[in-house]
């Protein structure tokens, strides 16, 4: 349980470190420091010692050699119980340093900006300060290191409560926070550096992750769970929940879902995601009409969905989205016109626990995939291409007409999205039937027409990948559908597009596979 007499402070990020070293002045606590944040303290009238003369070793090569000297990793590293140890203090004659107060140059910040060059983030690559986070947090049984302003508040009022002692508890959370820091920091050099050797798969793959809530439970109620962001928020971690109960962590997969379906299209278009598929979707000159025509695609798998819309929600929608026969989980959508977020949020029975999630479109991309296997990870690129234009070919006799053209590619983008074996059937840019997740196609097509039932006759049928039999095609053709979109690529494509030409059906292969797992 140490007792903090001297504190060392050296930090980039200057919020609320005056407050800070001015109550540890008032405890009469000594502080030592450098650079700019010397400066700051001195021109706010906190008595300071600079490190210079603490060390007797001037700042070298422009202030890239400042605090690497004996005397502070001496000061922080000394076991205080050791007998030898303390001796070997006095003969250098070391004064224990007690804390450090150090945050890290923004490495991350700088090099995410455009045109930043090498040389530039070479230099905000700080080294001083994660070797004296480690060297402190390695010794945390007699010094404390905080690394954040968040903690401030936390290490002062323990400070004031026990006469300048810290906990070993305190001082152990503290240490844990370090390592987990500066691992992150490195983590991003490492990224960086290693993108610009156009290393996209990096012999050692770092990966980090803060901390966003703990959730009640994970996909099971047995089951523990949290949700982690990356330290640049994009996606639902650059969301905003307006109103609603807390997200559980089948929202958040569900949200995630629906979010990156409806980020693929620029008409107005809303999606219902159940159990991480779609149930539907739709595209219209109208949200509202949108979403009525996605809500129709399979109202009884509906109830209890979530909801992704890519434009700003207005009354007319809002007003379809709440009316008595509905059930939704949580809404995710760019914006809300106020009338509209009255609406929904004051709908009897659910308007208060619906979770209403505010988020730019511009902040939903990734760009890598990650599945975890035991043993290890598996990253691939995510699958943003849906078809290559100069490989989208019509292979059968017929061509399609301008509907059904638009029909099949508005049913190939929701097909990307379906678990896959995936079918999509769809009309006049609506979700009709889905056959998602099946073992067999021709299961997955004859669960989709199961679902369509008589709204087959007229849509057309999406494949996520090649269709392996003419099977899918008879079937397909009984039901009233009038073309289909593939991949291509089957052994027996040949007869697969000879029952579409049997049966003046149009078929399309695409030249891309959308497997989903």
């Amino acid at each position: 349980m140490p007792q903090i007499k001297r504190a060392l402070i050296s930090v980039f990020n200057k919020k609320g470190i005056v407050d800070f070293a001015r109550e540890l002045s008032n405890l009469k606590i000594e502080i030592l420091s450098t650079g700019g944040t010397a400066r700051a303290l001195q021109e706010a009238g906190i008595p300071v010692r600079d490190v210079s003369e603490y060390t007797q070793s001037p700042s070298m090569l422009g202030g890239r050699v400042k605090t690497l000297h004996p005397k502070i990793h001496g000061a922080l590293l000394a076991i205080r119980e050791s007998s030898e140890q303390m001796e070997e203090v006095r003969k250098h004659n070391l004064e224990l340093i007690d804390m450090v107060v150090i945050n890290l140059y923004p490495f991350l910040e700088v090099t995410e900006k455009e045109g930043i060059s090498l040389d530039t983030a070479l230099e905000n690559i700080d080294i001083g300060g994660p070797s004296m986070l480690r060297s402190a947090a390695k010794n945390f049984s007699y010094v404390a290191a905080v690394s954040n302003p968040e903690q401030y508040p936390q290490v002062l009022k323990e400070l004031k409560e026990n006469n300048c002692f810290l906990s070993k508890d305190t001082c152990f959370d503290l240490a844990v926070r370090v390592f987990q820091e500066v691992s992150t920091y490195n983590s991003f050099i490492g990224q960086y550096l290693a993108k610009q050797r156009n290393q996209k798969f990096p012999d050692i793959l770092n990966l980090s992750f803060k901390k966003r809530a703990e959730l009640r439970y994970g996909e099971n109620s047995h089951q523990r769970a949290a949700f982690y962001q990356e330290e640049k928020e994009t996606g639902l971690s650059a969301a905003e929940q307006i109103s609603g109960k807390e997200l559980s962590f089948n929202n958040l997969l569900d949200l995630d879902a629906a979010l990156g379906l409806v980020s693929e299209f620029e008409e107005p278009t809303a999606v219902v995601i159940k159990h991480n598929n779609p149930c539907g979707a739709g595209c219209a000159s109208s949200l509202a009409d949108a979403f009525k025509g996605a809500y129709r695609g399979d109202p009884l798998s509906a109830f209890g969905s979530i909801i992704g819309l890519n434009r700003r929600i207005d009354r007319a929608t809002a007003e379809e989205i709440a009316s008595p026969d509905k059930f939704i989980e949580a809404i995710i959508a760019p914006g809300y016109e106020e009338e509209a977020l009255d609406i929904l949020k004051t709908r009897q029975k659910w308007g208060k626990n619906v979770r209403i999630l505010k988020i730019n479109r511009s902040l939903a991309k990734e760009e890598w995939d990650i599945k975890k296997i035991k043993g290890g990870i598996l990253l691939q690129e995510q699958d943003k291409e849906t078809y290559a234009s100069e490989n989208l070919e019509t292979v059968t006799q017929r061509f399609p007409t301008a509907k059904e053209r638009d029909d099949l590619l508005f049913a190939w983008f929701v097909c990307k999205w379906v678990k896959s074996n995936a079918i999509v059937l769809a009309k006049d840019k609506t979700v009709v039937g889905v056959g998602a997740g099946q073992m067999s196609r021709i299961d997955a097509c004859l669960l989709a027409l199961k679902k369509a039932d008589k709204r087959a006759r007229g849509a057309v049928l999406a494949s996520d990948a090649f269709i392996p039999f003419p099977d899918v095609v008879e079937e397909a053709k009984k039901k009233g559908i009038t073309a289909l979109i593939q991949p291509g690529g089957a052994l027996k494509d040949n007869k697969v597009i000879g029952a579409a030409n049997q049966y003046k059906m149009v078929m399309l292969f695409t030249g891309i596979r959308h497997f989903k797992h």
